[in-house]
C-alpha cells in the first residue's frame, strides 16, 4: 500500500483514499470499500485530496514490470461511489506534477509544458496553460524537475531547467508572474498568511523588547 489522501468528509466522519497495486481502497463511514479497476495491476501511489471535494486526484500506473512508467492517464477517485474515472492528458507527467486547486480542481503538469486544470467531478479540461518548456522526468527521481504547489487561488510551478518560478491564476488559466531563481529548484513549499495589523505588530514589538531584556539578564 502506498499513496493516501483525504477527501471531503461525510456526516459520519473522515474519508480517506489509499493506493494499492490492484486499485484504490476508500475508507468511508466506518468501513473500507474497494474501487474496481479493469486492470490486474493498477497502482495509484501518489494521491491528492481536497477537503471540499469528494474526488481524489491520483496517478494511474498499469505496468508492473516498468522500470520507470510514464503514464499519460490520471485517475479521479470518487469516494462517494467507490469508482475511478481516468482522463488521458495526452502527455506524460510525474509525481511532482499533481496538485489541487481551491475549488477542488485537478492540476496536472505534463511533459509538453502544459499545466492542465480539470474539473475533478467531470474530468473536463478547464484550462491548458503553457507554463514551462517541454521536459521529461529525470532517470533518478531525486534530480531536479518541474514541480507544482498551490496556495490560495495560485499555482506555483518551478522550472528547474530555466531556474524560474511561474505563478498561475487557476481560475483564469493564465500565467500572472514569473521570477528568476538564484539556484536550481528541486523541492517547493508554499506558505501564505495574513499581514499583521499595526496594533498587533506594536504589541508583538513590545513583547519582543521584554523577551530581549530577559535574554540579556540570562546572559549576565
Amino acid at each position: 500500500m502506498h499513496g493516501e489522501a483525504a477527501a471531503a468528509p461525510t456526516a459520519q466522519g473522515d474519508v480517506i483514499s489509499l493506493g494499492c497495486e490492484n486499485g484504490p481502497v476508500v475508507y468511508r463511514d466506518g468501513a473500507f470499500h474497494k474501487v474496481a479497476v479493469q486492470e490486474d495491476y493498477q497502482r495509484s501511489g501518489n494521491q491528492f485530496g481536497s477537503h471540499g471535494s469528494p474526488v481524489v486526484l491520483a496517478d494511474y500506473k498499469t505496468d508492473a514490470d516498468a522500470e520507470q512508467e510514464r503514464p499519460t492517464r490520471i485517475g479521479l477517485i470518487d469516494t462517494r461511489t467507490d469508482e475511478i474515472r481516468t482522463v488521458d492528458a495526452g502527455s506524460a507527467y510525474w509525481f511532482r506534477s499533481l496538485a489541487r486547486g481551491p475549488e477542488g480542481e485537478a492540476l496536472v503538469l505534463t511533459y509538453d509544458g502544459q499545466l492542465n486544470i480539470l474539473d475533478a467531478d467531470t474530468g473536463d479540461v478547464l484550462h491548458e496553460v503553457a507554463v514551462v518548456e517541454p521536459w521529461e522526468e529525470p532517470e533518478e527521481w531525486q534530480e531536479p524537475g518541474p514541480a507544482v504547489k498551490v496556495a490560495g487561488d495560485r499555482a506555483y510551478v518551478t522550472d528547474a531547467a530555466a531556474r524560474k518560478l511561474h505563478v498561475v491564476d487557476i481560475a483564469a488559466g493564465t500565467v500572472v508572474d514569473s521570477f528568476d531563481l538564484p539556484e536550481t529548484p528541486t523541492e517547493i513549499a508554499v506558505v501564505d498568511g495574513e499581514p499583521e495589523s499595526p496594533a498587533t505588530a506594536e504589541a508583538g514589538h513590545e513583547d519582543h523588547d521584554h523577551a530581549g531584556d530577559a535574554h540579556e539578564g540570562h546572559d549576565h
